[in-house]
């Protein structure tokens, strides 16, 4: 009976039965990891007669409300589903729609002439859900709708969405774009203070546009820890609503030029000489930064207050109506950021995030929370102001981009998750379950599976909240670009959790609403007008295929992996058109890398191989992978441009020719990484490496001006923009 129970709640929270392993193997889930599972969703499963209540308030919210909290409409699929009495079907139902605008439409339809879908005794009495069909036309956009029949009404959100998601005309109509994608932390110049910053975006923008460029691809700019520079993974940061306020171009930031405190210190030698530190260094010293970067813009911010606030000029008014517009979210994530300072310099052991925090500021809506910033308003005021400054900047970039032309501007990169003790699960804690983490199953090189220490949103609490959190996270990621990666696509669709107290082997699969998320995604990236690309590497379950392809989300090809079954490279024609190509990632060797074995040697340094006969295997697959690289550009007449280089010899011609293939092939988007550009060996990061290896500090080894200005970049760009527009 208890295991029944067990399995009829693991499914009602979205809980898989089982899976298939690397092996093809079979593997139901435990009784233990389902109720862990469901433990860590919040739900009680001590007994049967606990399992038995978190049922009935299942079915409670199903069939006493009449609407669900939220429903998706999109063309050719306007059904609502209400839930009614049985004995009001002699009643009409009235409905009335009001439209993002404001605008209305009502509708009245007798109760009884509804298709029915299902129906139950529920404590004596029949209830049966029907299916109210809404208007075709409704335009996109978030609605209300209101329902009212007999002695229920009720009321729900609306999600309007367009069939797919925003596809540029040109690259519908066939047109074919590249772009240069870079780690803008990594990024060296004259300029700046030690690691990219928006200005060299500005910089990357203008060289690449002049050489027919149609977008710049870029890591994730997501908020990290001001008072904390040392976490700097930008796949682990604090929140995905707001940026990471160390890419500030402190000089390109208006009050800089009126503040005389400011200018002196930046300009005293002691700075100049710390400067010149930060920027000579091989790996980022984010720490230095920060102590550069955030002291100055204090005083700056001090200076806005004493000039532009205290005067309430343009300036002032500008930044009151971004408060306004981002509203509560800036709020609290200024305020988390202002209580993390306050805090994490007493005892940063203590003080370590927010769940470390003193239980009356761990609620952002609570009395602690509120009297906090009452008291130190100047302090959370700063933060906002910082944010503010970051979104402007890198506006800023994005028009650059649309003036000199590009078609989509700057490519950006949303995470899969974020860190358990920022902003963003200290703001939504309502979605967020902080007893499990999102990871992977086992694979034949982690074999132990992965717990990547990210908390999941809840798919039920989705629901509950309207879609709300994912809708807010899009749009507000959505704000500033021309497309948008989404890391990890497949969580749309799954998720593997990973209990707190159990191995990542004892996790299991939790679904989400997928035809929902991607409506809601759709409507965004029609509302922003922004491309979407999923990153779909790995085990992508059919459905997740499928509904890229319904939805128009662009899949991430790369060509390092894009083989046929019997070791052949894909030929540039057999690329799906809907697509962005890639030689390699962030996550992958460099070209150069790749070619000259370097990553096996460093996976070798830090023992990753999980046995001999996998490294053997992986060692023989690299000679048997440069072969039929060659082989593949040798079909299309690029292997003579490689001059007499050997097999196991990199040379700059073999890096043009492999790029040049890549460029001719059929994908709408074509993505250099800058790293290949200038020929670098070391990757940005080893996936299964924390401490061991630098990850997300390493710079390019030449500036921005040398590496795009170059006879070798020049020559490339110009032949990748050739084969872009046969």
């Amino acid at each position: 009976m208890l295991d029944s129970l067990l399995d009829q709640l693991a499914r009602r929270r979205g809980l898989g039965e089982a899976y298939h392993d690397y092996r093809g193997e079979w593997r139901p889930f435990s009784a233990a990891t389902k109720t862990a599972i469901l433990a860590a969703m919040g739900c009680k499963v001590t007994d049967a007669g606990a399992i038995e209540r978190e049922l009935a308030e299942l079915d409670e919210e199903r069939w006493r409300s009449l609407l669900p909290p939220v429903s998706v409409v999109r063309p050719g699929r306007t059904a609502v589903v209400l839930a009614l009495p049985a004995d009001a079907l002699a009643e009409p139902v009235e409905w009335l729609l009001v439209m993002a605008d404001g605008t209305e439409i009502a509708g009245r339809v007798p109760a009884g002439e509804l298709g029915e879908v299902e129906r139950r005794e529920l404590d004596g009495h029949w209830l049966t859900r029907r299916i109210l069909i809404l208007p075709e036309g409704l335009s996109a956009g978030h609605h209300t709708l209101r329902v009212r029949c007999a002695v229920r009404e009720g009321e729900c959100a609306l999600v309007s969405a367009p069939s797919r998601c925003h596809e540029p005309e040109a690259l519908a109509g066939g047109r074919r774009h590249w772009g240069v994608a870079v780690q803008l932390y990594t990024l060296r110049s004259p300029d700046n203070w030690g690691m990219g910053d928006f200005a060299d975006l500005c910089t990357v923008v203008r060289r690449c546009a002049e050489q027919g460029a149609g977008f710049i691809g870029l890591n994730p700019l997501h908020a990290l820890f001001p008072s904390n520079p040392g976490h700097y993974s930008p796949y682990s940061p604090s929140s995905r609503h707001f940026l990471n306020v160390l890419y500030v171009a402190v000089p390109e930031v208006p009050e800089y030029a009126g503040c005389a405190a400011a200018r002196a210190r930046v300009e005293s030698p002691e700075f100049q000489q710390e400067l010149e530190r930060l920027r000579a260094t091989d790996y980022v010293d984010y720490q230095g930064v920060a102590r550069a970067k955030l002291p100055v813009l204090q005083l700056l911010y001090d200076h806005f207050r004493a000039t532009a606030i205290a005067r309430d000029t343009d300036r002032a008014r500008a930044f009151r109506a971004y408060q306004r517009e981002r509203g509560e979210p800036l709020r609290r994530q200024a305020l988390h950021d202002a209580i993390d300072a306050y805090l994490r310099p007493k005892d940063p052991d203590r003080y370590w995030g927010w769940p470390a925090w003193p239980e009356e500021l761990r609620d952002p809506a609570g009395a602690g929370a509120r009297e906090f910033e009452a008291s130190h308003c100047d302090e959370f005021e700063f933060h906002a102001w910082m944010q503010w400054i970051a979104d402007d900047q890198l506006a800023s970039a994005q028009r650059l981009a649309r003036e000199l032309g590009m078609p989509i501007g700057l490519y950006g990169d949303y995470a899969v998750g974020v860190n358990p003790s920022g902003a963003e699960t200290w703001s939504d804690q309502r979605v967020y379950r902080m007893g499990a983490g999102v990871g992977a199953p086992p694979d034949p090189l982690a074999l132990k599976g992965q717990d990547w220490g990210i908390p999941p949103q809840d798919p039920h609490a989705l629901v509950v909240e309207r879609y709300r959190p994912f809708r807010d996270l899009i749009a507000a990621n959505m704000r500033h670009f021309g497309a948008l990666r989404l890391d990890h696509v497949m969580a749309l669709c799954r998720q593997w959790w990973v209990p707190v107290g159990l191995g990542a082997t004892e996790g299991g699969y939790v679904y989400y609403p997928l035809d929902d998320l991607m409506a809601v995604l759709a409507l965004e990236s029609a509302l922003h007008r922004c491309l979407v690309v999923g990153e779909d590497l790995g085990t992508v379950p059919d459905e997740m295929r499928h509904a890229m392809a319904e939805f128009a989300v662009y899949s991430y090809k790369v060509l390092l992996f894009e083989k046929h079954g019997d070791g052949r490279f894909r030929r540039p024609e057999e690329y799906v058109r809907r697509a962005i190509a890639t030689v390699t990632t962030h996550d992958l060797p460099t070209l150069r890398g790749y070619w000259e074995g370097r990553d096996l040697e460093l996976r070798d340094r830090l023992q990753l191989f999980p046995g001999e006969e996998i490294r053997r295997y992986v060692y023989d697959e690299r000679v048997r992978d440069r072969a039929q690289l060659m082989a593949a550009l040798d079909a299309v007449g690029l292997s003579s441009a490689t001059g007499d280089a050997a097999e196991s010899a990199f040379s700059e011609a073999l890096a043009h020719a492999v790029q040049l293939y890549l460029a001719k092939s059929a994908a709408g988007l074509v993505v250099l990484q800058f790293e290949d550009l200038i020929g670098m060996t070391d990757p940005v990061n080893v996936p299964g490496t924390s401490y061991e290896h630098a990850n997300w500090q390493r710079k390019v080894t030449a500036d921005i001006e040398d590496a795009l200005g170059r006879e070798s970049t020049l020559r490339l760009f110009a032949d990748v923009r050739r084969a872009r527009l046969s």
